[in-house]
């Protein structure tokens, strides 16, 4: 009776033992699982030009489809879904095109959290406003603080599922300092510029 314990006793912790090694494996696989920082700063980087060349089709390719866009503005709600917001920036970009002007945008992250399949950005941006040649108007600007989610897709596509923003004055964003591996912006140089209030 003594044996058949002893090997039952054996058998229970040779289990409870390899239980464990597997558990420890796979926290450690997920810990040492490297943070997207280049796939992360390259979606800031394609929003930058399709601001800058007013491309739809780049900003189609960054939103996953259940996207959500929280606007800065009072008078929009939360748009929903790949398509409004789509629509919402089709809207945007018929405007500067009608005005004949053009925009520089650009970011700075300040924190970046990141899991397996999900990632939040934190920090600053900056939008430029030319107007066109003919109109007399001075250059301006407006500034803000955004909060980013990104999701990965089924193909290992990380794209952009929450984008939601708030107004700042633009020293916020001229006196972020670059954090390492983190998507920072150009040197936008701090001058005198009118502020704006030109809102997607």
């Amino acid at each position: 009776m003594k044996k058949i314990l002893l090997r039952f006793n054996t058998s229970i912790l040779a289990y409870v033992t390899f239980a464990m090694c597997l558990c420890l494996s796979t926290l450690n696989a997920v810990a040492a699982e490297p943070i997207p920082h280049k796939a992360l700063n390259d979606n800031f980087s394609q929003l930058v030009q399709a601001f800058e060349h007013l491309d739809l089709n780049s900003i189609e390719q960054i939103y996953t489809e259940d996207a959500v866009y929280v606007s800065e503005t009072q008078d929009k709600g939360i748009i929903l879904g790949k398509q409004n917001i789509l629509n919402l920036y089709t809207r945007f970009f018929d405007k500067i095109k009608r005005k004949q002007a053009t925009l520089e945008v650009d970011f700075r992250v300040l924190v970046r959290h990141s899991d397996k399949n999900s990632a939040t950005d934190i920090g600053y941006y900056l939008v430029r406003f030319h107007p066109g040649a003919d109109s007399g108007e001075p250059v301006s600007e407006f500034a803000g603080k955004f909060v980013t989610v990104s999701a990965k897709d089924s193909n290992g596509k990380w794209r952009i599922s929450v984008d939601s923003n708030t107004h700042a004055t633009a020293k916020f964003y001229y006196d972020a300092k670059p954090v390492p591996n983190l998507y920072y912006g150009r040197q936008f140089s701090e001058s005198a510029v009118a502020p704006s209030s030109t809102k997607k």
